[in-house]
């Protein structure tokens, strides 16, 4: 506060509608003041008055607690205590301190607060006949008012990020602290000192959730609700990886690894063919929330999972991670390519108009907002042409792809992986969580015969279900069939593919 404490003082005068009398001490002992013709008369003996009291402390340690035990040894009901930075100096504070006093203990507790603070003002409010009325407004619930020079104060939670000035043992460690010769201790507590300064409160989140209702996809909106009922997404909340761990593996089978930090394409490419996703436990710089030029927590978490519980998407990615195994360097890092360009910073039409499903840009709010307000550079998705494209991972994209649908990227992948040369194809077992090798006939056919059974028990659900829902496409469901055994007869010779066959 100020070096005479009006200007605080006088906002409680402001705020309460009370009619105040207040009496400032710098500080010397407190007397009462005997009785004037017209004038209110002074409590009686044994009374209790209803006081404010606002001080700075010292800069000395262990100054509060030595003050707040004055109230202590005389008996004094602290009602309310709060405290704000002093103007007066760096490492003050100014406390203000509501309590039920005998007018006879004044002095003495001015008395004790004497060695404690540099300034003290005391105020007293309310009719003395009323038995019951309301303490003045702390400084917390008021509006913003020009009150001379009124130190700052927080309106709203976030702007508790500026309101850390630690009065004691934060950073450093006073001599006559036990852990001050332990220097194992003192690492740690510098390192959670880092931690607690450089925290913001709910800042990425918040203003992401303004922008998803407007440009994210609707498979993501539609699982946004459960991670929040599930795995605690919220502004006070970091969601654990092993809490959306269990929620993606009973969703579609995806689950998380832990890893350090970027994977090389061919490693990472290999994680999602087996459902694993790596993910990063590390979070952006604190000095620009709303972008990161490497995977984080803000990415993983806000971009990622909400989609990876999507059957489709969760096969999309898998299928990519498939095309990559055993692919040469030149087209795993297409692959990669294509990846980045869909799941990381891809876009598809909804309801006519382009909604964003990529990663990279539902995790940065400049990011995103740059792409939607930047239509010359949004192209469509041609996967020979995309292939090509720069990755940029310091800075804002150069180009972004957009599909009518979600799942002409799909197709439009599993054509491009099509072209992949190996002498073999691939096929994941869920049920034994390994990676098949189909290179000859006798894998390709106990593969069909598994499949087969598969589709025994889709043929009999069609008959079943046809019967009494005619919104039921029976001949869609069986082209979907015939079109994904893409075998032509002019490819075959004596039911063998010819050296022209796919």
């Amino acid at each position: 506060m100020s070096g005479s404490g009006k200007p605080l003082l006088g906002l409680w005068l402001y705020r309460s509608g009370e009619e105040w009398n207040y009496k400032e001490e710098s500080p010397i002992p407190l007397k009462t003041q005997p009785s004037k013709a017209g004038e209110e008369p002074q409590p009686k003996e044994g009374e209790k008055e209803r006081l404010s009291i606002i001080f700075t402390l010292k800069n000395q340690v262990g100054g509060l607690v030595r003050a707040l035990q004055a109230f202590q040894d005389l008996g004094v009901n602290v009602q309310h205590i709060e405290s704000r930075p002093s103007q007066t100096g760096d490492n003050q504070a100014d406390f203000l301190v509501d309590v039920e006093c005998e007018p006879r203990k004044l002095e003495q507790m001015g008395r004790l607060l004497k060695r404690e603070v540099l300034t003290m003002v005391i105020g007293s409010y309310g009719n003395k006949e009323e038995a019951e009325f309301p303490p003045p407004t702390p400084l917390s619930a008021t509006a913003s008012f020009d009150f001379d020079d009124m130190p700052w104060f927080p309106k709203k939670i976030s702007d508790l990020d500026n309101a850390q000035n630690v009065l004691m043992y934060g950073a450093e460690l006073d001599a006559d602290h036990p852990g001050f010769k332990d220097p194992v201790y003192r690492t740690r507590r510098e390192q959670f000192f880092r931690i607690a300064m450089n925290y913001k409160q709910g800042t990425v989140l918040r203003e992401l959730q303004k922008l998803y209702q407007m440009h994210a996809c609707k498979e993501y909106l539609e699982n946004w609700p459960q991670l929040v009922k599930y795995c605690g997404y919220r502004e006070d909340n970091i969601p654990q990886l092993q809490d959306v761990n269990i929620f993606l593996k009973r969703k579609t089978g995806f689950q998380l690894r832990p890893v350090a930090g970027y994977l090389s394409p061919r490693d990472f490419l290999s994680g999602l063919a087996f459902r694993v996703f790596h993910c990063t436990q590390y979070i952006r710089h604190s000095s620009d929330p709303f972008y990161t030029p490497e995977p984080d927590c803000c990415h993983e978490l806000l971009g990622h999972m909400p989609l990876l519980a999507n059957p489709s998407f969760a096969q999309f990615s898998q299928e990519l991670g498939l095309a990559s195994l055993g692919a040469c360097e030149e087209d795993v890092n297409k692959l990669a390519t294509l990846y980045f360009f869909t799941v990381e910073f891809g876009l598809a039409k909804q309801d006519g108009e382009l909604k964003i499903y990529g990663a990279g840009l539902l995790s940065s709010v400049s990011e995103l907002k740059h792409a939607i307000t930047s239509p010359d550079k949004v192209k469509r998705f041609d996967p020979d042409v995309t292939c090509k494209q720069e990755c940029i991972i310091t800075d804002f994209q150069l180009g972004y792809w957009y599909t009518d649908t979600f799942e002409e990227a799909k197709e439009k992948m599993r054509t491009f992986a099509e072209q992949i040369q190996r002498p073999f194809g691939l096929r994941y077992n869920p049920y034994t969580q390994s990676v098949e090798v189909l290179s000859n006939a006798q894998k390709i056919t106990a593969v069909v015969s598994e499949l087969r059974g598969d589709l025994c028990i889709v043929n009999s659900a069609l008959k079943k279900i046809s019967a009494r829902d005619s919104t039921l496409d029976v001949n869609r469901i069986a082209n979907l069939l015939q079109t994904g055994l893409d075998v032509k007869s002019e490819d075959l010779v004596d039911g063998k593919f010819n050296k022209n066959g796919k």
